[in-house]
């Protein structure tokens, strides 16, 4: 079958996309973990700038389109004297918006962490620092590993729009090739066939993890 050879002579370029989804992916999460930690520890410090501030940018990031703050940052930021490659735009934007999302998820999990675990370590003579640190993140971290795991396999998903501002990703990657061949639906179907077992695989290792991670007495 014509598609079926194009599919297969195509899939070598097509798994170098791939490659670069994985690996924006995996900065983008990365970042966005440092992003989400702070804002989670602003918005449970009882301190008001720092709580106003967290809620401001968590507001922003979710209530906004990903694909605009996009544009925002590789198109806008250069109005302003701050101009950025493709791929740097791209790794920021997609940091700082999962950074929201994660930063709930993690407020989240400290928050649930019963409030006698925090009352042993300062009996232990632990700094709060030091309690959050030894005590309650550890088990935060369990409790936040569904919600952790599905915001990454989303972002593979998300990594999708950077293809807007010429990344070449898996999906731009595609968009070369049907540009060249004029055969759009096989590629795009096996773009979707490449995320569907990608985010399988994810859900996969997340369902590991939550096995391995689980709390004593809960299944």
């Amino acid at each position: 079958m014509p598609a079926l050879k194009l599919v297969l002579d195509s899939l070598p370029v097509l798994l170098q996309g791939m490659l670069l989804t994985v690996k924006f992916a995996v900065w983008s999460m990365g970042f966005g973990l440092l992003v989400g930690l702070l804002v989670a520890l602003m918005g449970i410090s009882g301190q008001r700038l720092a709580v106003a501030l967290a809620r401001g940018y968590v507001s922003i990031m979710r209530g906004t389109p990903l694909l605009v703050q996009i544009f925002v940052v590789y198109y806008g930021l250069p109005g302003i004297g701050i101009a950025l490659e493709p791929t740097p735009a791209g790794v920021l934007t997609l940091s700082l918006n999962v950074g929201a999302y994660l930063s709930e998820s993690m407020r989240g999990a400290i928050v649930g962490v019963a409030r006698g675990q925090w009352l042993a370590a300062y009996s232990l003579g632990f700094t709060p620092l030091q309690a959050l640190r030894y005590v309650i993140g550890p088990q935060a971290l369990r409790l936040a590993v569904p919600s952790l795991s599905n915001s990454l396999i989303s972002l593979i998903k998300d990594t999708s729009l950077v293809s807007v501002i010429t990344v070449t990703e898996l999906l731009r990657t595609a968009q070369e090739v049907i540009a060249a061949t004029y055969q759009p639906l096989p590629l795009y179907l096996a773009v979707a066939a490449i995320y569907w077992v990608l985010s399988t695989l994810l859900a996969g290792l997340q369902h590991m993890l939550e096995r391995r991670l689980a709390l004593p007495g809960r299944h």
